[in-house]
């Protein structure tokens, strides 16, 4: 979240750039800007230091350092959630571009409609193009199957 943040700072400072710097909005913008960049150094630091107090005092303090244990363990579920939908995304992606690639022409690349089996622009075969004997994908155009060696009918 503070990434976003961060981020948006950084393009709001960009942009301010652009925008008179008499004026009383750009003021604002930079100052709150200003501001929110020192907040979040203050923050690290105080971090930084309830780090190493942790580290020299371990034990001292249970009932924070139990919400601490708790706090990493949600974060790493967390980042197991967001594997398993980075993942998912990538899959449904990958579907996607194997449909689009069944749908598109292998000879002239025209895009065609789901369901059709041969092109609308130039007649040719829809689809993945399949060794007839050994079932090998192989590229449009291609004579001989690099795996088996069977001609491959026009």
């Amino acid at each position: 979240m503070s990434d976003l943040f961060g981020g948006l700072s950084g393009l709001m400072k960009g942009l301010s750039g652009f925008m008179p710097q008499d004026d009383p909005n750009v003021k604002i913008m930079n100052a709150q800007t200003e501001i929110n960049e020192l907040k979040k150094k203050e923050t690290e630091i105080y971090a930084e230091i309830g780090r190493q107090v942790l580290a020299e005092r371990a034990g001292r303090f249970p009932e924070l350092e139990n919400k601490l244990q708790l706090i990493k363990m949600n974060l790493l579920e967390a980042e197991r959630k967001l594997k398993s939908a980075q993942e998912e995304k990538e899959s449904i992606e990958a579907a996607k571009k194997a449909e689009e690639k069944a749908l598109t022409c292998p000879s002239c690349g025209t895009y065609n409609p789901e369901g059709v089996k041969f092109c609308q622009e130039c007649g040719s075969k829809l689809g993945a193009l399949k060794c007839s004997g050994c079932g090998a994908e192989l590229t449009y155009g291609t004579r001989f199957c690099g795996e088996c060696g069977k001609k491959q009918e026009e």
